[in-house]
């Protein structure tokens, strides 16, 4: 649907003719997506050892290399309170190291150690066949994830919905 087809001329939105059902509701269809993707890939992960968040920790970090705390929270759009125990159990398994930066001791940055690097090769294998297992062309899962990338972008911008 077009913003401008449900906006009055007043520039005020307006009230859908009816109320869709559940299958036609945006936001099921993406919550259901995201729960099944979840599901179908924790078995690749479990054989890596780490759950979903500390998956993509580990790639942040295969990306981008040592990080701070706060940058490693804002790459992911996690909060503190989610991040920091995760990274304590990453911590006790041996896959990363924190360590207080000389400069300013209030700052903690997260780097890999030699276990957690060495899980990228794995990982590279284990997504080859994950992605034999969707069964879907890579072109089509690119476009998918172009588009959904571009959809958190500009949807739903935080003055509009301050202004709900």
């Amino acid at each position: 649907m077009n913003r401008r087809h449900l906006k009055a001329t007043s520039g005020r939105p307006l009230p859908l003719g009816e109320m869709p059902g559940l299958d036609s509701h945006l936001c099921f269809a993406l919550y259901s997506a995201s729960n099944h993707m979840t599901r179908i890939f924790t078995p690749f992960l479990k054989k890596l050892g780490v759950t979903y968040p500390q998956y993509l920790v580990l790639v942040t970090l295969w990306e981008r290399g040592s990080l701070g705390v706060g940058d490693l929270a804002s790459a992911l759009t996690m909060d503190f309170g989610t991040l920091s125990p995760m990274l304590k159990r990453m911590e006790s398994k041996g896959l990363i190291a924190r360590r207080r930066q000389p400069g300013d001791e209030r700052r903690v940055a997260v780097a890999l150690t030699a276990r957690g690097e060495s899980l990228r090769k794995r990982t590279q294998q284990m997504l080859g066949e994950f992605y034999c297992f969707l069964n879907v062309p890579l072109d089509e899962l690119s476009d998918l994830r172009d588009r959904l990338r571009r959809f958190v972008e500009s949807a739903g911008v935080a003055k509009e919905i301050d202004a709900a």
